[in-house]
Order: structure tokens, then sequence, then C-alpha cells
């Protein structure tokens, strides 16, 4: 029951952080005010998170939890990056339709808004590197955590998301007008434009 009760208000503090990031946006926002919304404690806050940054990463861990799971259904025999890919498009198809308590498009959205509402927050998003989805690239690579080429990897992954993230901001002043289906195409221009790149990449002889 103390479990329970421990994860009831940790829900509730990332809820609250929600609420207010979404309205006013991330850097208006302080611990006092969502451990008000949430009707508790400063000092109740600092037992579940230690600065605000970490909610915002736990709202990052809640689309990384889905996308390790839809990373692990993915063939071998296509390579890591469009494995990715094709993890964050099964991502906000399944959004669409998801069941109550579930990852919503409406939800997927709002921690998309919130990541994007604050320049320093966008480049936390790039930096940050979830346990969960790269313990998958780990075993999907055969490389361990600390491998140079993971964590190649999921750089480079983390900003082809976040270049396509910035750019639907930057060519749409109301991003409430957005759905699911406009930035899955901007990840899709954005990773072609990568993958494009790439290609033309030669290595010297």
């Amino acid at each position: 029951m103390r479990e329970r009760k421990k994860q009831r208000t940790r829900a509730m503090l990332i809820d609250a952080g929600v609420e207010l990031c979404n309205r006013q946006g991330f850097d208006h926002t302080t611990v006092d005010q969502i451990a008000a919304i949430a009707d508790v404690s400063p000092r109740t806050f600092s037992r579940y998170f230690a600065t605000k940054d970490a909610i915002a990463l736990a709202l990052i861990d809640e689309i990384l939890g889905v996308a390790a799971v839809e990373l692990a259904r993915q063939p071998t025999d296509i390579s890591h990056f469009e494995a990715l890919r094709r993890s964050y498009v099964s991502i906000a198809n399944a959004a669409k339709v998801a069941p109550a308590g579930g990852l919503s498009a409406d939800r997927l959205m709002c921690i998309m808004r919130i990541i994007v509402s604050s320049t320093t927050l966008r480049q936390v998003a790039v930096e940050y590197r979830g346990s969960v989805i790269d313990a998958v690239l780990a075993e999907r690579m055969g490389v361990t955590l600390d491998d140079r080429r993971l964590k190649m990897v999921s750089a480079l992954w983390g900003s082809i998301v976040m270049t396509a993230l910035t750019d639907v901001v930057d060519q749409t002043a109301d991003f409430d007008k957005l759905g699911i289906d406009d930035v899955v195409a901007h990840l899709e221009l954005t990773f072609a434009e990568f993958a494009a790149e790439v290609a033309r990449v030669r290595l010297p002889v």
C-alpha cells in the first residue's frame, strides 16, 4: 500500500508538471508551483525529483519506455537507425488509438510541446541517454552500454528527433494546431535527409 501511495504521488507530481509546463512553458514553471498544484510541500517534491529537470526527464522516459518495447520488436536484418525510425513511427500510430491510461496522442503531443518550449530543455533532451532504450539498442548491436558506437547511434538519433521537432515548431506559429501525423511527416523527412547525407559518405582510401 505504501508503494502504491508513492507511485500515486509521483504520478500526481508529473501530471501537475505537465499541466503547468503545457500552460506556461517549462522555463516559467517552478518547483513550488508544481508542488502546489499537486497539493504537496516542496520538501515532498524533492523526495521524488531532485530538480524540475527531473520531471522533464520522467516525461521523456515515458516515451522511451514505449520506444524500447517497439525497438525490441524490430527485425535484426535492418539498420539500427531504420529500426529506431520504425519504432518511433509505431509509437505515433499507436498513440492515435491508445486505450485509457496509455500514451495517447494528446499526451504525446503535450510532452513534445513542453520539450520544445525551452531551449535548455531541447539540449537536455538531445544529450539525455535513456537507459531503457539504450539497453535494447546495445543488445541489438551486440555491445555494452559504454560502447562508443552505441553512444554515437544514440546521440545521432536524438539529434534527428530533435531536429524534426524543432523544424515543426519553426514552421508552425501555433503548436496546438499540429497533430501526430504532422510530427511523423517531419520525422520521416528529417530521417530521409539524414540517410541521404550518410549515403554520400566515402571512407578515405
